[in-house]
């Protein structure tokens, strides 16, 4: 251990998508070494897992460029708190970044010039986008966790000390309910279609998608009667304002915390692009994803993306498995065409199915919080 720092590792998330793998992180490293203190920033999650939490900005993530410029000033506050432990006396043994990377990358400045080991957890998907992060990422970062065997070739190739891990989302659908277990803890007949819509974890998402997503299933009921629609409350959201964005639609069930029985439940899931794309495909459900950014963030985000797909689903598969809607077509009649499409052909749901069982074993193995624990308390030892 290098004079200065203390035995404590800090972590640091801004999403709840962050805070959901920060959180497995934290209950793997309290079972390794239960003397350690974590702190950081982060949310519910890591808080209930063991972590002391500095401050917490996963209710108010936003995506995209324009979207950000409101929460500047929150941001730089947590940022500027953060860099204060880093520098202090008592400053940490590791620092864990997990996805986030525009904030993180600048603690990682910070961590780089006090001698703080830096661990990326979820790192920047250089793959799909500002490929040019890598060099940043060889200069800053002392150990990679990937998520993704592609990857962790990729950030090899660039000179990056790299693991691959394995997704933490196999760690957590684990615990995921059949689809009978599902229907009877919703409350829901297993001969009803189920229709579920998981727009999103950030308020942006819920005020833009969701409406278009209310409008799009009053026209689904329209053709199919009968059809149920079931939406999974984020733990970020507050049920308010989504029942606000309800208003004047059909009847939608809300459930909170349940994403998982929600998406097992469903015949058909509608999903804002973000992790749970890829759950609803670990989980063997068809989908149509779609987002809504700024006319400005669409075009920079096209200028410099390196691939054709938003979707975790689509992006971990290499190809266009799943119908993505943006900002210009999602719009509640075309989102309406491609869920009636779905839900009234088989094999367009079964092609789905086939190309979501390629994921098995890709990933890799249930463990991967484990497996990351053990190579952040490496570096923390160092």
């Amino acid at each position: 251990m290098t004079a200065g720092r203390s035995q404590a590792i800090m972590l640091v998330a801004g999403e709840a998508s962050g805070d959901l793998h920060g959180a497995s992180l934290c209950r793997a490293l309290r079972s390794l070494d239960p003397r350690r203190r974590l702190f950081g920033m982060g949310g519910a999650g890591m808080a209930a897992a063991g972590m002391d939490l500095l401050v917490d900005v996963t209710a108010n993530a936003v995506v995209g460029g324009s979207e950000a410029v409101g929460q500047v000033p929150r941001l730089y506050r947590a940022y500027r708190q953060l860099r204060a432990a880093l520098r202090g006396a008592a400053r940490p043994a590791a620092l864990v970044l997990i996805d986030f990377p525009e904030f993180n990358l600048l603690l990682a400045r910070t961590a780089r010039h006090v001698g703080v080991p830096v661990v990326y957890f979820i790192p920047p998907q250089v793959w799909a986008w500002r490929g040019g992060r890598v060099r940043t990422i060889r200069r800053l970062v002392s150990l990679v966790l990937a998520v993704f065997p592609f990857e962790a070739a990729l950030y090899r190739r660039a000179g990056v000390p790299v693991e691959f891990v394995g997704h933490p989302l196999l760690d957590q659908i684990g615990s995921a309910p059949t689809r009978e277990e599902a229907r009877r803890r919703l409350r829901i007949d297993e001969r009803a279609l189920v229709v579920g819509l998981l727009p999103g974890s950030r308020h942006q998402e819920i005020v833009g998608v969701l409406p278009v997503m209310r409008d799009a299933a009053a026209r689904v009921l329209a053709a199919v009667p009968g059809t149920r629609f079931v939406l999974g409350l984020a733990p970020t959201v507050e049920r308010p304002l989504a029942e606000q964005q309800l208003v004047a639609g059909p009847d939608v069930q809300i459930v909170e915390n349940q994403t998982h029985a929600v998406i097992r439940a469903a015949d058909l899931v509608l999903a804002t692009s973000g992790t749970v794309t890829l759950e609803t495909a670990l989980l063997g459900t068809p989908m149509v994803v779609c987002y809504r950014l700024s006319a400005l963030s669409e075009i920079v985000l096209r200028l410099l993306a390196r691939v054709p797909w938003m979707s975790l689903a689509n992006l971990a598969l290499g190809h266009a498995a799943v119908p993505e809607l943006h900002r210009r077509t999602t719009t509640s009649e075309r989102l309406a065409r491609e869920t009636l499409h779905l839900l009234t052909d088989a094999s367009a749901r079964e092609a789905q199915r086939a190309a979501f069982g390629e994921l098995t074993g890709t990933l890799g193995e249930p463990g991967v919080g484990a497996r990351a624990a053990r190579l952040v308390l490496a570096q923390a030892s160092l």
